[in-house]
């Protein structure tokens, strides 16, 4: 038991550091004053924890990325302080056992959500089974304006309680519009509902993840928004996927083309294949998901450049040439599957749409024999092609 006072932000729920003469300090964050308070309240005892929140917080892929990590790492070496855990004269809340009139500070309790909503499942409310239900973590995402919550208290409060810590915290950035904070005051929110009825998700996954490097703050741009749509989606990997299936319909009857025997061997597009998929899943891994984009948009420009330069719709027309033509469809057209899988995470629903165009089961689980390459049937009956996703 002991008094809380300092500076607090009603919209963070937090105590802010303050400068010691200012009379009048600032949320940076939400640009509204402080307020002053000074209570009664139930305290956790971080201090005892310092020397195992300090090498939690120095610990290799525990704190991503690493600007975030260094920010944790000054915060806990200039000396954890206990911190209130109660409020008192709080209308709503979880009453403290055993001491009236105290109710639980919003993010001791909602921490602990982590926990109870895995062991919300209808079977006993019993920690020893978190293990076997997904706890730890694997990685865990938060915004970065709340990493000293979830990097210092919540492992130490998890310590305390002889609980596993999260695996690894990823404080992602802010994302701003045209240059400026958003605020109901400027009038420039991001409605996400009127953004998915306009666009649809898949647009917005792909602007979100391809131009914006994940953990850093990002800038929503309309005029960018639709060009890199526009660019990546309809005109780079959808022509590719439509032009090549048009052209395997119209001269192998409207199938894939069937590869004959002893052909010369055209290895361009399955080495850059290979390449891709390793550097694809080393990205997704380690979350670096605009470099990920770009391998799979790269794969993808150079499949048209190889279409452009092998240019089959002026082979076909010699007959000693036939073998080479199918050669050439099979090629853009199994990376068009390739670059369809590697998608399945970013667009789940362009990935789908790609795969049932050629023509392959989209329902699996394991990468692993999927993304080999080889693997799209060939005298296949290829369905008309359609804009896997319409320009805007």
């Amino acid at each position: 038991m002991g008094h809380q006072k300092g500076w607090y932000c009603v919209g963070c729920e937090e105590y802010k550091d303050t400068e010691p003469n200012d009379k009048t300090p600032n949320c940076t964050i939400h640009q509204r004053e402080l307020e002053w308070r000074d209570e009664e309240n139930l305290f956790f005892r971080l201090s005892k924890y310092q020397q195992d929140i300090e090498n939690l917080v120095k610990r290799d892929g525990f704190i991503e990325p690493s600007s975030r990590k260094n920010e944790v790492i000054n915060f806990v070496k200039g000396g954890l302080k206990d911190f209130s855990i109660s409020r008192v004269n709080v209308s709503w809340g979880i009453p403290v056992p055993g001491f009236p009139g105290h109710t639980f500070y919003v993010w001791f309790d909602a921490l602990l959500g982590y926990l109870t909503a895995l062991l919300d499942d209808g079977l006993d409310n019993d920690l020893n089974r978190l293990n076997s239900i997904g706890w730890p973590s694997a990685t865990h995402i938060i915004g970065k304006d709340i990493l000293r919550f979830h990097a210092v208290y919540w492992p130490a409060m998890l310590i305390s309680a002889g609980l596993n810590v999260p695996n690894g915290l990823y404080g992602h950035g802010f994302l701003t519009r045209e240059g400026q904070k958003m605020g109901k005051s400027l009038g420039n929110i991001l409605d996400p509902k009127e953004l998915l009825e306009s666009y649809g998700s898949e647009r917005i996954r792909w602007y979100l993840l391809r131009d914006i490097q994940f953990g850093q703050d990002g800038d929503f741009q309309q005029k960018r928004f639709i060009e890199l749509v526009n660019n990546d989606l309809s005109n780079t990997i959808g022509n590719m996927l439509n032009r090549s299936v048009s052209m395997s319909r119209k001269w192998f009857q409207n199938c894939t083309p069937l590869l004959v025997e002893n052909s010369i061997p055209d290895d361009y597009l399955s080495e850059m294949c290979i390449k891709t998929i390793s550097t694809v899943r080393d990205k997704l891994d380690t979350m670096r998901f605009n470099e990920a984009c770009e391998s799979i948009l790269n794969l993808a420009r150079n499949a048209n450049i190889y279409l452009n330069d092998k240019s089959p719709w002026k082979m076909i027309k010699d007959v000693n040439q036939l073998n080479d033509v199918s050669t050439v469809i099979y090629n853009v057209l199994e990376t068009s599957r390739i670059i369809g899988i590697l998608l399945k995470p970013i667009l789940p629903e362009l990935s789908g749409k790609i795969l049932k165009q050629l023509i392959y089961n989209d329902d699996f689980a394991d990468w692993q024999e999927h993304l080999k390459w080889g693997r799209l049937e060939q005298n296949v009956h290829l369905q008309e092609p359609i804009p896997i996703i319409p320009k805007l």
